[in-house]
Formats: C-alpha cells, sequence, structure tokens
C-alpha cells in the first residue's frame, strides 16, 4: 500500500540562500524530499510523522530577511520518477566527475555517478556534497578503509570506491536512505560497500577507518565528533559538511579536544565544509 504524504508548497523572496537552508532545516525534522521551484519549494513528509506544528522548529521561517508563504496538502501518492526526471538536472564538478541519474545521457568525464535519487538527500546539487565530492577527488583513496556517516544516497562512498577505496562503510539512521543506498551501489556495480543502518551507536570501536565522510547538521556533528575521532587510525583523514560558515569555530573547538588538526576548508554561499587530520603524537 503506498504511503500517504503532506505536501508543502513554500514561496520564498528572495530564492537564495533562502531555499537551501529551507531544505536543510526540514530535512531536520523528518521532510524526506524535496522539489525546487521557480518561486521556491515543495517539501514532503509522510503523513504518520507529520503534526500540525512540524514547522515550530524551522527557524528560518521566522527570518527577517526573507519572506515566506506556504500551504499543505495531502496527496496520497507520488510518482518520484516522474517527479525528479522533471526536476534533476545532472551536475559536474570540476569537469572531472558527473553525478546524473539513470534517465540522463552519459557524461565523457573520468567518473561518473548514477543516482536515483528518489527520497534521500544528497544528489551533489547541494553545497555541502559538492564541496565533499571536491574533497574526495583532490584526496588519495587508494586502497583506503573508509567511512560515508550520514550517507543519505551513498554519493560520497560511491566516489571513494571510484577513487581507490577497499572498503566503504556507509551509515544511515533512515531505512529509506538505507533502501536508495543499495539501489544506488547496485546502479554503479560497486563491489566494496556496506550499508548499515543506525546512528553512531552503529559504528565498530575496534576498526580503524583512514578517511572518515560526515555530511550532517551541526548538532550531530558535535554530539559525535568524539566517536568518530576513535575511529579513525593514527594517520586519518576525516571532512565535515553539512554546517555553515558561522558554526566552524564550534567545530574547530570539539575537533581540537578529541585530537583532530584543522587543516582547511571549502565555502560555498554559506556552507563549510572542512578537512581535519589526526593530530601527531
Amino acid at each position: 500500500m503506498a504511503n500517504s504524504y503532506i505536501e508543502y508548497d513554500f514561496t520564498v523572496t528572495p530564492l537564495q540562500p533562502a531555499v537551501e537552508i529551507l531544505i536543510a532545516q526540514l530535512a531536520e525534522v523528518g521532510f524526506e524530499s524535496f522539489v525546487e521551484t521557480e518561486t521556491g519549494l515543495q517539501a514532503y513528509i509522510q503523513k504518520e510523522e507529520w503534526t500540525d506544528s512540524v514547522l515550530k522548529d524551522v527557524s528560518i521561517l521566522n527570518s527577517e530577511e526573507f519572506t515566506f508563504q506556504h500551504s499543505h496538502s495531502e496527496i496520497k501518492q507520488i510518482n518520484w520518477n516522474e517527479a525528479w526526471e522533471q526536476n534533476f538536472s545532472p551536475i559536474t564538478v570540476d569537469d572531472t566527475c558527473a553525478v546524473r541519474a539513470p534517465f540522463h545521457k552519459s557524461f565523457d568525464v573520468p567518473y561518473e555517478i548514477i543516482i536515483s535519487p528518489k527520497m534521500s538527500f544528497g544528489t551533489g546539487h547541494h553545497e555541502t556534497t559538492f564541496m565533499m565530492l571536491q574533497y574526495i577527488l583532490e584526496d588519495d583513496f587508494t586502497k583506503k578503509k573508509v567511512l560515508d556517516m550520514g550517507c543519505g544516497t551513498t554519493v560520497l562512498g560511491i566516489m571513494a570506491e571510484r577513487k581507490g577505496a577497499a572498503e566503504v562503510m556507509a551509515v544511515d539512521i533512515d531505512d529509506w536512505c538505507v533502501e536508495n543506498s543499495e539501489e544506488n551501489i547496485q546502479l554503479n556495480n560497486c563491489k566494496n560497500i556496506t550499508v548499515k543502518q543506525g546512528d553512531a551507536g552503529v559504528l565498530p570501536t575496534n576498526p580503524k577507518y583512514d578517511i572518515i565522510l560526515a555530511n550532517i547538521n551541526k548538532n550531530i556533528l558535535l554530539q559525535d565528533i568524539p566517536v568518530y575521532a576513535r575511529c579513525l587510525n593514527d594517520t586519518g583523514v576525516i571532512y565535515f559538511s553539512g554546517f555553515y560558515k558561522d558554526d566552524l569555530e564550534d567545530i574547530k573547538e570539539v575537533c581540537n579536544k578529541v585530537g583532530l588538526q584543522y587543516v582547511g576548508n571549502k565555502q560555498r554561499n554559506d556552507w563549510i565544509a572542512a578537512k581535519f587530520v589526526t593530530l601527531a603524537v
């Protein structure tokens, strides 16, 4: 039986960066899929997860910098493939990596990733995913053991395997992300990726990762950075994203307490991706 969804139709002025921030905050309160429109955003949440106060913690709606109008209605079924075909365009990262859906034509680039996005976050369009892909393209993943935390579509884990990773563990708390990740792994003929449902509590205590990719939100990162640090080997590298430039100092502070040294960061609009390494002892 198909799930019923509540569709919110937001009109946003000005569109950017308000729509990007709105997507991130709606995802934190349970919205599963987003379609950007010419006037704003359509956002979807399963009816069983919805309450009439679902927007109370979406702080950007109270911002004086932007104007929001919205309405919502229940819809019985959604043809997600049709919705994404109408709204999901392929992207390229530094003319080296292309991220496309199965219905797009192939790209002549060194790395190509096929993503069936459905309701999962992580198609490369968002600034945070884009920057994390840039970092992966820059780094050496040959024979590395990698953790893709908060994997969404597992686009980052797939790119890590493309770059030569020997083993990738992809973890997400949402079952629909796990299902979508497994589909994308098959679409890309990946052999070295394992998907696990859960949060930082499911991470193994003994195995050590060479590289950790964590594109989540600030609050989860601040809570779980100590766990990630314990999972990183003595010469490990960790990349964080999913937060704004004003949050970088908070991330640095927690990392420093657990032996992670800041190397540098990328910025697109107000979003940050940052690189840390294990402190030498």
